[in-house]
């Protein structure tokens, strides 16, 4: 599979862009564990043509965690291409546009999925986009913005036309946001579509390897994209990765080898941060960790964990359960 001049092996891995998420540090960290390609979090057009600092510094790349996305959103074709130029200065590998966020301060407002409702401004924006950098640009979307308008089968050969080097499609509708489960059915016809030419990327409740394998082979996708299930889990990169090339899985490490990982990525967004950001940043990570479910008795610590202010204190906490428990 290949996008632009970037080839990729077999059963490509991509992490999901995510607002307050996938920011440097954790893009590195998924990128260690086998990632095959990053996305940033979502870039505002409006808010990087107006030189906001806080969102000049989404476009802040590290050597190491190439080939990296920058994600655009915007509701105007010519924003949205000026603020590509922009990003393209930071010398991203690939510049995608963002007509999938469900959000209400985005779609609400006309950007994301809600271009959905929308299509030729969608287009237009793809198209105009395109012409204004020397990089590939690709598309992030979602199968149509309800139950009643599943668009993505004759939206995808719309968007391959306006010159988008390559397709992710999330499996819900914006209507559904993040509830019930993705539907990867109509992924899997725009795959088997045979005028679509470009890669198609499949995204939506992608948690264990053993789904990642099956989207691989029930759908045909070239790549999949993990998003959530990659919250506090970035291993799981590596963990698809050995099922796919070995059948079965990986063998689970001691707690303390996981635990260490957590307590590293605390430590790059406290150094990115600060101390008060990067802890309050770090929570989502920490509450969404599989390592600590199935730990008796754990709501209070879970509590504290959550509610600790200052780096000693959270480590002193996570430093406590180690032991307490073997994982199952």
């Amino acid at each position: 599979m290949k996008i632009g001049n970037i080839e990729f092996g077999k059963y490509p891995l991509f992490l999901a862009p995510m607002e307050d998420v996938t920011d440097p540090a954790f893009r590195l960290l998924c990128k260690q564990f086998g990632a095959d390609m990053v996305y940033s979090e979502f870039v505002s057009a409006d808010a990087l043509i107006r030189n906001i600092e806080k969102t000049e510094r989404k476009l802040i790349i590290h050597e190491a965690e190439r080939p990296v996305v920058i994600q655009l959103y915007g509701r105007e074709p010519e924003p949205i291409a000026e603020a590509a130029k922009k990003a393209a200065e930071a010398k991203p590998d690939i510049i995608d546009l963002n007509f999938g966020c469900p959000v209400k301060k985005v779609a609400g407002k006309g950007g994301g999925a809600g271009l959905l409702k929308d299509i030729p401004k969608l287009l237009e924006i793809t198209k105009t986009v395109v012409k204004s950098v020397n990089i590939p640009v690709t598309v992030k979307t979602r199968l149509g913005w309800d139950e009643s308008s599943k668009i993505i089968t004759s939206l995808a050969e719309q968007i391959q036309d306006c010159g988008a080097q390559a397709l992710a499609i999330h499996g819900r509708t914006r209507a559904q946001m993040y509830t019930g489960e993705a539907d990867w059915t109509l992924i899997g016809e725009v795959k088997a579509n045979p005028h679509i030419h470009i890669p198609i990327i499949g995204n939506g409740d992608v948690t264990t390897p053993q789904r990642a394998k099956e989207c691989f082979e029930t759908y045909g996708v070239d790549a999949v994209m993990i998003g959530r299930g990659s919250i506090g889990r970035p291993w799981i990169f590596e963990e698809i990765k050995y099922f796919l090339e070995n059948g079965d899985e990986m063998g689970l490490k001691p707690f303390s080898w996981y635990l260490k990982i957590l307590k590293r990525h605390i430590t790059e967004n406290i150094e990115w941060l600060g101390e008060h950001r990067g802890i309050t940043h770090s929570r989502r990570h920490l509450a969404a960790s599989p390592l600590f479910k199935g730990i008796d008795h754990f709501k209070p610590t879970r509590i504290a964990m959550l509610r600790a202010e200052t780096k000693d204190e959270l480590f002193e906490i996570l430093d406590g359960i180690e032991g307490k428990f073997e994982l199952k």
